[in-house]
């Protein structure tokens, strides 16, 4: 979907662990760490304009797109709960016969919601398709721990075992100044800003592995 809420500095020696669909604890963890980072977030923001009817509902759909990373990826989170990433293994093509994930995510985390509908169907417009390839949905840092390098160390060892494993890697940058981040870690802009129908821009970024 999108990353946000991230430092692209490096620090040694964070202790990531991977969390498990039947550990509650971490899975409500995950679920308040992305609602707090993402509540004021441009593109969060946009899906739901409101504030209050944000606040009320932002964190179920920060929970379906946790859910959705442990169904078809992982989720790893630092061993402090202060920042954390969702990613999914996409297939080189598309499983025939899958579901309309955008309408179910709409009727899941408010139905009377078009955006939270269009918001998947845009970006999946723009997600490229015909190379198996690792995607980061969302990555998050707790505000007071920003700019202390702990977004780029939760990314580090997956981009390593991309390299590895010669997976590329993609993402939607929520900002032009987090795209300029990502640049230092080898992605680069895939086409053209996606705009949200009045609202913010998006930017698709792609990495070759040992970029």
């Amino acid at each position: 979907m999108r990353t946000g809420a991230v430092c692209m500095s490096t620090e040694p020696g964070t202790d990531i662990r991977r969390v498990e669909p039947g550990d509650e604890k971490a899975v409500e963890a995950v679920v308040a760490l992305l609602d707090e980072a993402f509540q004021d977030d441009p593109v969060s923001s946009w899906v739901f304009p409101d504030p209050a009817h944000r606040r009320a509902t932002h964190r179920h759909l920060m929970r379906a797109f946790l859910e959705i990373s442990l169904a078809e990826g992982h989720v790893d989170l630092t061993g402090d709960g202060t920042a954390t990433a969702l990613w999914i293994d996409v297939p080189a093509e598309p499983e025939e016969g899958e579901e309309d994930g955008p309408a179910q995510l709409r009727a899941a985390v408010d139905p009377a919601n078009e955006r939270v509908e269009l918001i998947g169907r845009l970006t999946g417009s723009v997600h490229p398709h015909g190379r198996a390839h690792t995607y980061l949905l969302l990555i998050a840092v707790a505000p007071d721990r920003q700019g202390q390098g702990a977004g780029a160390a939760l990314m580090a060892p997956v981009l390593e075992r991309c390299d590895r494993e010669g997976l590329p890697a993609y993402l939607e940058a929520s900002s032009a100044r987090s795209s300029v981040l990502y640049e230092r870690l080898g992605f680069v802009h895939l086409g053209e800003p996606l705009r949200l129908p009045d609202g913010p821009l998006m930017y698709p970024m792609w990495r070759e592995p040992g970029a």
